[in-house]
């Protein structure tokens, strides 16, 4: 079953490589699409997006790149998910009135159902389970973000 789009895989993907990976200096986007095995001009939309719903901030210069523009504890994949799915507009339903009355309603609840379960997960949270995992760079996995 499909519950998330590849973008939503992607920006949860890009999200939390940043968090682990942005200190001390922000990530770049070949460095971020090399990391999750694409081309860099696939990624740039996807982080401009997640730049304008105030989870990433681009920082321009020659060392310049993508960081968390907040901490990654108050960052929730459901916000995450909800930013990209805003941006991309979403595919409509048929018109018919059985997918209207029945199939739009039952669809309805359980993706709010879903986000509400994602609203309870963090980018902190995610990070943690990949420290776990030992995915990622290790010595980074404990920085967040700070003023």
């Amino acid at each position: 079953m499909i519950l998330l789009s590849r973008r939503g895989h992607l920006a949860l993907a890009a999200v939390v490589d940043i968090a682990i990976h942005a200190r001390p200096t922000p990530i770049t986007a070949k460095a971020l699409a090399a990391r999750l095995e694409l081309p860099p001009r696939h990624l740039e939309g996807l982080l401009q997006t997640l730049v304008h719903a105030n989870i990433l901030r681009g920082v321009r210069g020659p060392r310049g790149g993508y960081e968390l523009a907040r901490e990654r504890r108050r960052i929730t994949a459901a916000s995450v998910l909800r930013a990209v799915a805003s941006a991309n507009g979403g595919d409509e339903a048929p018109h018919c009135r059985l997918v209207m009355q029945l199939v739009a309603p039952i669809v309805e609840a359980a993706g709010k159902a879903f986000l509400d379960e994602l609203e309870t997960i963090t980018i902190d949270d995610i990070c943690r389970r990949a420290e776990d995992l030992q995915l990622g760079d290790e010595k980074n996995l404990g920085a967040d973000f700070a003023i």
